[in-house]
C-alpha cells in the first residue's frame, strides 16, 4: 500500500512538472453587428459577423524545450457567427496555421501566416484594419495571410523590431512563380510606433510582380493619437498607385476611443481612377473581453474605377453597430 502511494505521488509530481513546461490554450472571438450599406444599387440591411474582428476559434500551444528555447503552434479557424458556417470552404484553419521555434534569437514560423503589412496594421491605421474605416478598403495589403510561408521575426529590448518572410509558390519548374518575399523593420517604444514594410509577389508565370512599399506610424500623446501612412504600389501590368492616410484617435477614457481617418488612392497610370474615403468610429469597453462599437464611412470613387462599390463612379456608404466578445 505504501509503495503504491509513493508511486502515485511520484507519477503526479512528474505529470505536474511536464504540464508546467507546456500549455495549450483555447481562445476565440465572437463579433456580431448590424450593417447598413449602400454601394450604388440600393441599401442593404444585414446582420453580419466580424465587423470589428473576424469571429474565430483558435488553439495556441507552447512547450518549454529548455535553455530559453520554446516550440509553439497556432491553429485558428474563422467562422460566420450569424450562420455558423466555416469562414472558408474546404479550409478548416483558414486564418492561421503554423508551428514555430522561439528564443533569444527571435521566432521562426512555418505555415499559413499573416502578411507583414497586415500584421502591422495597428501601427499605421487608427481603425487597426477593422470596422468601416478599415485601411484595406483603399490600401493594397497584398492579402492578409499567405500559405507555405517561412517567417522570421525579432523584437529587441530597445524597441527595434523586424521580420522577413518567404512564401513558396510551389510551381514545378519555376520557383519564382507565385512566390512572395516580404520584410518589415519598425520601432515601438513609449508613445512612438513606426514601421516600414515591403512586399513583392510574383504572378502565376513569374514574369511580373506586384510590389508594395509602405511607411506609417503613430504617436500617442495621451488624449490625442495621430496616425499617418503612405504606400507605393507597382507592377503586374498597369499597377502604379499611391495610397495615403491621415488619422486621429481620441482616447477619451481608457475604455472609450473615437477613431477618425481620411484616405486617398491616386492612380499615376490613368486619369479618373482615384478614390477617397472618410471614416468615423467609436468603441466602448464593457470589460476586458467585451466591447460595443459603431462606425461609418463614405468611399467616393471616380467614374473609371470601382473600389468597394457596385458600379464605377458610385459611392459606398457603410454603417455598422455591434458587440465583440473575446474568450
Amino acid at each position: 500500500m505504501k509503495k503504491s502511494l509513493l508511486a502515485f505521488v511520484a507519477l503526479a509530481s512528474i505529470t505536474g512538472a511536464a504540464s508546467a513546461q507546456s500549455s495549450v490554450t483555447i481562445y476565440g472571438v465572437v463579433d456580431m453587428g448590424l450593417k447598413v450599406e449602400n454601394a450604388g444599387s440600393g441599401t442593404r440591411l444585414s446582420l453580419d459577423s466580424g465587423n470589428q474582428s473576424g469571429s474565430r476559434i483558435g488553439f495556441r500551444g507552447t512547450e518549454d524545450l529548455g535553455g530559453g528555447l520554446k516550440a509553439n503552434f497556432v491553429l485558428e479557424a474563422g467562422f460566420s457567427a450569424d450562420t455558423g458556417a466555416m469562414g472558408a470552404t474546404n479550409q478548416l484553419f483558414n486564418r492561421q496555421s503554423y508551428v514555430s521555434l522561439s528564443g533569444a534569437f527571435g521566432e521562426v514560423k512555418m505555415g499559413r501566416i499573416q502578411t507583414v503589412v497586415y500584421s502591422n496594421a495597428s501601427v499605421f491605421d487608427p481603425f487597426g484594419d477593422t470596422l468601416a474605416g478599415d485601411s484595406a478598403r483603399i490600401f493594397n495589403y497584398g492579402g492578409s495571410r499567405t500559405d507555405n510561408t517561412v517567417n522570421y521575426s525579432y523584437s529587441a529590448a530597445n524597441g527595434v523590431n523586424g521580420q522577413v518572410a518567404y512564401s513558396f509558390g510551389e510551381v514545378a519548374g519555376d520557383n519564382s512563380a507565385n512566390r512572395t518575399m516580404a520584410g518589415a523593420i519598425g520601432y515601438a517604444a513609449g508613445p512612438l510606433a513606426v514601421v516600414l514594410t515591403h512586399q513583392n509577389t510574383k504572378n502565376a508565370t513569374g514574369s511580373d510582380a506586384a510590389k508594395t512599399t509602405l511607411l506609417g506610424g503613430n504617436y500617442n500623446f495621451g488624449l490625442l493619437q495621430p496616425f499617418v501612412a503612405y504606400a507605393i504600389n507597382k507592377g503586374v501590368g498597369t499597377l502604379d498607385t499611391r495610397d495615403a492616410l491621415i488619422g486621429l484617435n481620441i482616447n477619451v477614457t481608457p475604455n472609450d476611443v473615437i477613431m477618425t481617418s481620411l484616405m486617398h488612392k491616386y492612380d499615376k497610370f490613368a486619369d479618373h481612377r482615384d478614390a477617397t474615403q472618410i471614416a468615423l468610429g467609436y468603441t466602448h469597453n464593457l470589460s476586458k473581453r467585451t466591447n460595443l462599437y459603431t462606425s461609418w464611412s463614405r468611399l467616393s470613387n471616380n467614374y473609371s474605377v470601382a473600389y468597394k462599390a457596385d458600379r464605377n463612379g458610385s459611392a459606398d456608404n457603410l454603417f455598422n453597430v455591434g458587440i465583440r466578445h473575446k474568450f
